[in-house]
């Protein structure tokens, strides 16, 4: 969740909500990173779990993502939580809940939904270090207090 929250760090660079990604290979070594990128590059599509598995899928040669850990600072939505599930990751790891927008027990449970083809193990807030979850939201709520100043 480190990583992650480095990757969160970047997205501030060009005013991205501070959202950071990464996708742990099986034996632990990361094979993709992202960061919020919707301002820096103008793409709607340009969130921190999509860019994060797109080159996880380039460095493992496939789309497949069997035995990786999709670890990201904040809930996936909608659309993240399809990729991750599309992507065959076998866990997902999210540091802080998003009440407007969540797909992985807040708003939706879309993850874990047994009607769909591949649901991956969901690892909320409350099941990792209390410091590390503290820190993810600590994040986005600094960010949002700034852009509600200005």
């Amino acid at each position: 969740m480190l990583e992650a929250l480095s990757e969160a760090e970047l997205a501030l660079e060009s005013d991205d909500v501070p959202v950071g990604a990464v996708v742990l290979g099986p034996d632990g070594t990361v094979l993709g990173r992202g960061h919020n990128e919707r301002e820096a590059t103008g793409d709607p599509t340009a969130h921190a779990e999509v860019l994060a598995l797109r080159e996880a899928a380039r460095a493992g040669g496939e789309w497949r993502l069997s035995g990786c850990t999709l670890v990201v600072t904040l809930e996936p939505c909608v659309m993240c939580a399809g990729a991750a599930m599309l992507s065959r990751v076998d866990r997902v790891v999210y540091g802080a809940r998003d009440a407007k927008a969540g797909a992985a027990g807040s708003c939706w449970d879309l993850i874990r939904d047994p009607r769909q083809n591949h649901c991956p193990e969901v690892i909320p807030p409350d099941l990792i270090s209390e410091n590390v979850a503290e820190r993810c939201s600590e994040l986005l709520t600094r960010f949002f207090a700034r852009r509600r100043i200005r």
